[in-house]
């Protein structure tokens, strides 16, 4: 192995890619790197092509409005990656723009490799025929994945989750208080509106009216709420100040996982908080509202083909925690189910075992095991 082509288009992506680069390096001493990546890429001896805010859009309207430079940079990495063909290219996530440019790399020749599935098992399942005919292999982070992959006989490698890989099994509920000083008997409940600015809009009002609620029944209850961004954060602010709850409510810059691990029950937004509080071994309640015509048309089309939509719920194959989706999510609803959790500590404890066997099941090595699946495809 030579040379490896990746495209990274978001942070998660970077690090996922520089992981594997890492270990592929260290089986091809000398091996070189290009594409495109952000800074953990980089600092593994990626030559960039483009910088990783090149395909960093969020969001129908940012995507339409930024498209003829997209399709130009794709058309650009084509004739490059055409013209000094690489060993092999990997598409990390970013899957709108990743296996496009697969399919006319394959058409000419090239070996690709596509690391992250999309959601293509959960809706809109007939777009699987499009990604075999762009992908010599599929890495999934989950093993219902591949299975997905599988009965529909595209070569498939689950290589588990790299996030997995870095938190500890036992959780030190007791040192992730301390970081934050808080009590270690106090009763702790962790608010994770989402991420992005319009995941915050359509469920801050909500999170907030749940712990306006929550605080009323059990008035010294301690409210942590990491926020990723400051701007995030200052908007979060004028959400609880509205409900009236901002002094009740601790909001802490980032360390969404401490914040987590100190937590006696998580109330979440779907997405990568899930993963990490199943991780930590914690009792959650997940809430989850997109933009009302976006639910309609999902509907009206049939869309979805999955039950869950949390992923410790995915995992198991029925509902192990608590989730409410866009009518269903009440502050009543939400606030009730977080107080089920904090009443029922055996309850909690089960689900903690139950997570326990998650964890091992995605710990796998995540960075070798695809780069022995890419070193697969190639043989």
């Amino acid at each position: 192995m030579q040379r490896v082509a990746l495209v990274a288009g978001e942070l998660s992506g970077d690090l996922l890619g520089a992981g594997l680069m890492r270990a592929l390096a260290r089986r091809h001493p000398g091996v070189r790197f290009e594409g495109i990546g952000g800074p953990a890429m980089a600092a593994e001896g990626l030559e960039s092509l483009y910088p990783l805010e090149t395909l960093s859009v969020m969001g129908l309207v940012e995507v339409l409005r930024h498209l003829p430079r997209l399709l130009a940079v794709r058309r650009d990495l084509v004739r490059r990656l055409s013209a000094d063909p690489p060993d092999v290219f990997i598409g990390i996530d970013s899957p709108d723009f990743n296996l496009g440019l697969a399919r006319r790399l394959r058409q000419r020749g090239v070996r690709t490799v596509h690391y992250v599935s999309p959601s293509v098992w959960a809706w809109r399942q007939g777009r699987v025929r499009g990604i075999a005919r762009s992908v010599d292999r599929m890495l999934t982070l989950l093993p219902f994945e591949a299975e997905f992959y599988r009965a529909h006989e595209v070569p498939v490698s689950f290589v588990g989750h790299p996030a997995a890989d870095r938190f500890p099994m036992e959780t030190d509920t007791a040192g992730y208080r301390a970081a934050l000083g808080v009590d270690a008997d106090a009763t702790v409940l962790a608010v994770l509106p989402g991420s992005r600015m319009g995941e915050l809009e359509r469920l801050g009002t909500l999170f907030a009216q749940a712990v306006e609620r929550l605080r009323r029944a059990r008035p010294g209850l301690t409210v942590l709420a990491p926020m990723a961004t400051p701007a995030l954060a200052a908007r979060f602010r004028e959400v609880l100040d509205k409900v009236g709850v901002a002094d009740a409510v601790r909001l802490v810059e980032g360390d969404a996982a401490t914040v987590m691990g100190a937590a006696d029950v998580v109330l979440t937004a779907s997405g990568t908080a899930t993963l990490e509080a199943m991780l930590l071994k914690r009792p959650m309640v997940v809430a989850y509202r997109v933009a009302p015509a976006t639910a309609w048309l999902v509907r009206r089309l049939g869309l979805v083909s999955t039950r869950h939509f949390s992923l410790p719920n995915l995992l198991a194959g029925e509902a192990v925690v608590p989730e409410y989706i866009q009518e269903a999510a009440t502050p009543g609803a939400l606030a009730a189910a977080v107080t089920g959790w904090l009443d029922d500590p055996a309850a909690a404890a089960a689900l903690g075992e139950r997570f326990r066997a998650f964890h091992e099941t995605l710990c796998r090595g995540a960075d070798e095991r695809a780069a022995d699946a890419v070193e697969a495809t190639l043989a």
